[in-house]
């Protein structure tokens, strides 16, 4: 009896690349387990906290040499089949040629219902497989949450829950962002 070979049909991120490229510029797609994946259009409640978010972190970390950068890959040398688009991303290197970074410092996932299991299964795992990445913050949308993860010494992660009241240390940056500013303006 003859057996079937099984095919692996994942791209790879260079093949990814290629392909995207040749995407409408309307369509935002990132790739996921070698599988590139149609995200839908944010929320406009999303979309807030994401400027929000990104416009309190570029004052912490401009005076730093750092940038604020939202809606940009990010790659790993470590997986070659995922190239996911993190809702903001932190960097201080030079400015890239293109939209994929393999040096984030600090990433932010903004949770929505869609995205949900991806944004805390397979994305925490890549995020925290990123050699540069120091800082990962999932931000709730429909509740005053943000997860802070942080990298510690001997590659272990540590996660840390805070509320309204808290405050996001970021010793990279000389700086804490208080969680409350983070969803200035919305209603729980």
């Amino acid at each position: 009896m003859a057996v079937a070979a099984k095919r692996d049909d994942r791209m790879g991120v260079a093949e990814y690349q290629d392909w995207v490229a040749g995407r409408p510029d309307d369509e935002r797609w990132e790739l996921l387990d070698g599988e590139p994946v149609l995200m839908p259009p944010p929320s406009e409640r999303h979309q807030t906290i994401v400027f929000t978010l990104s416009r309190r972190l570029a004052e912490l970390v401009e005076p730093k040499g750092c940038r604020v950068v939202p809606g940009i890959a990010i790659v790993s040398r470590h997986m070659h089949d995922f190239a996911p688009i993190p809702d903001v991303v932190v960097r201080c290197g030079p400015i890239l040629p293109d939209g994929y970074a393999s040096d984030p410092v600090l990433v932010a996932e903004v949770l929505s219902p869609s995205t949900m299991s991806a944004d805390r299964g397979r994305k925490t795992d890549f995020y925290r497989a990123v050699e540069s990445l120091q800082v990962f913050l999932i931000v709730y949308q429909d509740e005053p949450r943000v997860e802070v993860w942080r990298r510690q010494e001997g590659n272990a992660w540590r996660k840390q829950a805070l509320d309204l009241d808290g405050a996001i240390e970021l010793p990279e940056f000389g700086g804490a962002l208080p969680v409350a500013t983070v969803f200035a303006g919305l209603s729980f």
